[in-house]
């Protein structure tokens, strides 16, 4: 009986790891192909959170999955995680809207170094054993390599650059700002938070935020946006790639959730390393996009460090003793 429990806990683990990957793999795929075809990436990042809505207020109603049971001092206390989310989201689409997709993932390699200095600046203070904070140092090192391009130099494009740092930097006050709201949120059972629930809430505060950054920096330009992107590509093609990785967006997030809660955060982090060596190399072959010498070996280095600090950063720092 044991054996079948542990077997059946096994095929689980891998069910999700197989969507995880393949949800994370697909988004890119076509949030890529979306961003292509319409210059309103905003709206796009938008769009696709509002898939998850639809998908999260089905499963509500349904009664598939238990309702949030919340009171308004918890979603108060979700906002600045649903802001932190919000920029986190549309800081990747908008990198990779303006940039490529593997250039993309290389400098969001870098989210453990922004991980670390938040660490450092906000309380608690989240101290990492040296060898974690040695990491650091291929990981930036590894991003620097794949930026020199042969016979060119050093060959950034600033504009990606910027956003996916935005992602990382955002991606990281989540974490340091969210992890004791969540864990307070799930440890409650009467408020129905499990790890779907707990991404589903933060999916739609993360919308409301995005809505008026719509509004702010595409309203103005987003008839004509549609217009024109509808008029090369046709309206269906354009639906469906936007409505495409809003799901995909959504699915890859709910199973990581999912999955992190089943395992240690070590055995994540590996896997989400491993997760950005795919989406490159699938990326480098479907959008035709260079991978120099420099480039592949820089992203291994970086890869690698995120690896390797992932590792590091779960061991206890030493502390001194008290005399």
């Amino acid at each position: 009986m044991a054996g079948t429990k542990q077997k059946e806990g096994n095929l689980k683990l891998v069910l999700l790891v197989a969507a995880w990957y393949a949800g994370n793999t697909l988004y890119n795929v076509y949030n890529k192909k979306a961003t292509k075809m319409i210059h309103a990436h905003w709206f796009v990042a938008a769009a696709q959170l509002v898939v998850g809505i639809v998908w999260s207020g089905i499963m509500w109603t349904t009664g598939m999955r238990k309702t949030p049971n919340l009171t308004a001092a918890d979603i108060t206390a979700c906002i600045p995680i649903g802001l932190f989310a919000c920029i986190a989201h549309a800081g990747s689409v908008l990198a990779m809207g303006v940039g490529a997709v593997s250039f993309a993932q290389i400098v969001k390699a870098c989210e453990p170094a922004f991980a670390a200095v938040i660490g450092l600046m906000l309380p608690p203070l989240d101290v990492k054993p040296v060898l974690a904070y040695m990491m650091l140092i291929p990981i930036v090192g590894g991003v620097g390599l794949a930026c020199v391009k042969e016979g060119k130099g050093i060959d950034i494009n600033m504009e990606a650059f910027i956003y996916a740092s935005i992602a990382n930097a955002a991606a990281a006050l989540k974490g340091k700002l969210g992890g004791s709201v969540v864990k307070a949120l799930k440890n409650d059972k009467v408020k129905n938070m499990d790890s779907a629930n707990v991404y589903a809430v933060m999916n739609i505060i993360s919308f409301i935020f995005t809505v008026p950054m719509v509004v702010l920096f595409e309203a103005s330009t987003l008839k004509e946006e549609w217009a024109a992107a509808t008029a090369e590509h046709g309206a269906q093609a354009v639906a469906k790639n936007i409505a495409l990785s809003g799901l995909f967006f959504y699915i890859y997030n709910e199973f990581a959730f999912a999955f992190t809660a089943n395992v240690g955060a070590v055995t994540s982090s590996v896997l989400n390393t491993a997760k950005r060596v795919i989406i490159i190399v699938v990326a480098a072959v479907l959008f035709s996009e260079p991978m120099e010498r420099n480039t592949i070996l820089g992203s291994a280095i970086a890869i690698g460090g995120t690896f390797a600090y992932s590792l590091a950063a779960k061991k206890p720092a030493v502390k001194s003793k008290e005399a």
